[in-house]
């Protein structure tokens, strides 16, 4: 990844992280929301709590998962803030994700949106985790991209929404749309762009988290 392309990753992720922390850690929650989401975030809010918490976590460690310098030089850092991304942001943030997907403003088109987001997210999750537990190191990189861009779906969500009310877009129309269009285009960018099969960002991860001495990583 470029040097510009990562520094923009890691301010557009924390961005976010920061405005989910200021919003719903010192705003009533919902507040700023659609009158039904509101409604149904205070009927909630131990889900949206754990999602939001959750979200945060993941978008505030997964960009410096990718960091070579942390994966070369801090290889028991970039492990630990590995499980703490899979243990706490995308398993605690994604149950709770699918939960309140079930309850998600924009009727059934938005519900099953976000319902396959987080089964994405979940999946995925769960795949990094498997590949990296077997050393198949080149195969947990890519279910990490993979389960990254599912993460950014936070960020692009929060990009597309005010662009479409700009636009003259009804939110009511607008909102069930963006419910898919925040995490799928992010998956096939993941897939085209850095999943490629020889592509050297993987040989190098690989390179970078395996031991000398072994063939598998520590477990």
């Amino acid at each position: 990844m470029r040097r510009a392309g990562f520094v923009a990753l890691i301010l557009l992720s924390l961005g976010v992280a920061g405005y989910a922390v200021a919003v719903y850690g010192l705003l009533p929650i919902g507040s700023l929301l659609h009158p039904e989401m509101r409604a149904t975030y205070a009927n909630y809010p131990a889900g949206i709590y754990a999602h939001v918490f959750g979200s945060v976590v993941a978008l505030a460690l997964g960009p410096f998962q990718f960091s070579a310098l942390l994966r070369t030089r801090h290889v028991q850092l970039h492990r630990w803030l590995g499980r703490l991304y899979l243990g706490i942001g995308v398993l605690g943030g994604g149950v709770a994700g699918l939960f309140m997907a079930f309850h998600a403003f924009g009727g059934l088109p938005a519900r099953l949106g976000f319902a396959c987001l987080a089964l994405a997210w979940l999946y995925s999750g769960y795949r990094a985790y498997l590949a990296i537990r077997s050393g198949e190191i080149a195969a947990h990189r890519r279910w990490m991209v993979r389960n990254f861009a599912l993460t950014f779906a936070a960020v692009t969500l929060r990009l597309y929404l005010p662009a479409a009310v700009a636009s003259g877009i009804a939110f009511d129309t607008a909102y069930p749309a963006i419910a898919w269009l925040c995490w799928i285009p992010n998956l096939v960018a993941a897939e085209l762009l850095f999943n490629r099969t020889h592509h050297p960002a993987i040989a190098a991860a690989a390179a970078g988290l395996r031991p000398p001495s072994s063939p598998h990583v520590e477990r």
